[in-house]
C-alpha cells in the first residue's frame, strides 16, 4: 500500500458524471479519494483537496485553469486518454504540474479499427449488410461493386504510436505507405510529405490519427479533401475537429470524395444527419479505443502511475512538458 496505512494519500477524482472506471472502487480501498461529485461529499473535502498532490482525470474531462485553481497543491494529473487536447497544457506548465496519458494502451485497438473502417468503406461491408437485412437481395438481385483494398496508396496523418501500427497493418495488404507529421521521422522507410495536401495528392486512403492541437484543428480542410479527390476515402480515428466537418459533409454529399470511415466527430455525440443516407460512409460512436483488453491495459497503467507518484518513482507515458527554470 502506498504511503502510511493510517493516513493514506489523498487523490482527486476528476470525471464527467457519466464517466466512471471500474478501478474507482479499488482506489477507495487504497487511497483517500476525493470526488467533487460525491453526494454527500467527503466530510474533510475542503481541507484535504487543498493539500492533494495528485489528480486522476478519467476520459476527456476538461482540465482547465479554473479546475487547477481549486487544488493549489496539485503536482501531477494522471490521464486516461491517448490525447491531451482536453488539458490546458499551458496552465499545467505554468504551475509545473506533470501530466501522463494513455501511452500505447489503446494503440493496437485503434490501429485495428482504422484498418477495419477502411475495408468497410472500400468493400461496402456495412452497406451490403443493410442491403441483405432490408430484404433487397431477392428483389434487386445485384449489388454494386466495392473497391479493392490491396495495393492501395495509404497516407497517414500523424505517424506516432497509432499511425506506425496502422502502417504496419497496411503493409500486409501490399499497400504503399506515406505520411505527414510535424517533422520527418529518422530511419522510417515510408515516404514523407511536408503537409497534408501533398500527402492527399498521392493517396487513395487518408488515415487521420494525429493529436488535436491549435495547429492541427481543421488540418483536413477543403483543399486537402479536393486534392484527395472523388476516388479517395478518409478514415478518422483521431479527433473530430481534425477535419473540417462541414466541408467534409458537403463534399461527401456532392460526390467530391469517394467515402469516409468516421469514428470521431466535431460535436460529439451529434453526427450530421446528411451522412446517414450515404452508403459510402461508415459511422462509429468513438469506440475505436474500447475493448476489454485496452480498458484493462489503461487501468493497469493508471494504477501503476498513481503508485509510482506516491512512491516517488518514474511515471509511465509522461507527457514531456518544458518547465521554466
Amino acid at each position: 500500500m502506498a504511503g502510511d496505512e493510517e493516513t493514506p494519500p489523498a487523490l482527486i477524482l476528476h470525471h464527467l458524471p457519466n464517466f466512471k472506471l471500474s478501478i474507482f472502487a479499488l482506489l477507495r480501498s487504497k487511497y483517500t479519494v476525493l470526488d467533487p461529485l460525491d453526494d454527500p461529499p467527503h466530510p474533510s473535502f475542503p481541507e484535504l483537496s487543498n493539500a492533494a498532490r495528485l489528480m486522476l482525470c478519467a476520459g476527456p474531462t476538461p482540465v482547465t485553469a479554473a479546475v487547477l485553481d481549486r487544488y493549489p497543491a496539485l503536482e501531477c494529473v494522471v490521464g486516461s486518454s491517448a490525447g491531451i487536447n482536453h488539458f490546458d497544457v499551458a496552465a499545467c506548465r505554468s504551475r509545473r504540474i506533470r501530466i501522463t496519458c494513455a501511452g500505447d494502451s489503446f494503440s493496437d485497438d485503434v490501429a485495428d479499427y482504422a484498418v477495419g473502417l477502411a475495408i468497410d468503406v472500400l468493400r461496402r461491408v456495412s452497406a451490403a449488410d443493410r442491403f441483405v437485412r432490408a430484404g433487397s437481395w431477392p428483389v434487386r438481385r445485384e449489388y454494386g461493386l466495392g473497391s479493392k483494398v490491396s495495393g492501395k496508396r495509404v497516407g497517414i496523418v500523424g505517424l506516432g504510436s497509432i499511425g506506425s501500427r496502422i502502417a504496419k497493418r497496411f503493409e500486409s495488404f501490399g499497400c504503399s505507405i506515406a505520411y505527414t507529421s510535424t517533422k520527418k521521422k529518422p530511419n522510417i522507410p515510408y515516404t514523407f510529405h511536408a503537409n497534408a495536401a501533398r500527402l492527399a495528392s498521392n493517396t487513395d486512403i487518408l488515415i487521420v490519427c494525429c493529436a488535436l492541437t491549435d495547429e492541427t484543428r481543421h488540418l483536413i480542410n477543403t483543399e486537402v479533401m479536393a486534392t484527395l479527390g472523388n476516388s479517395g476515402i478518409i478514415v478518422n480515428v483521431g479527433r473530430g475537429a481534425l477535419v473540417d466537418e462541414k466541408a467534409l459533409v458537403e463534399m461527401l454529399v456532392s460526390g467530391e470524395i469517394g467515402g469516409a470511415g468516421l469514428d470521431v466527430f466535431e460535436h460529439e455525440p451529434r453526427v450530421p444527419r446528411e451522412l446517414f443516407a450515404l452508403d459510402n460512409v461508415v459511422l462509429s460512436p468513438h469506440h475505436a479505443v474500447l475493448t476489454p483488453d485496452s480498458l484493462g491495459a489503461i487501468e493497469d497503467l493508471l494504477l501503476a502511475n498513481i503508485e509510482a507518484f506516491f512512491s516517488n518513482q518514474p511515471l509511465k507515458a509522461e507527457v514531456q512538458l518544458e518547465f521554466a527554470s
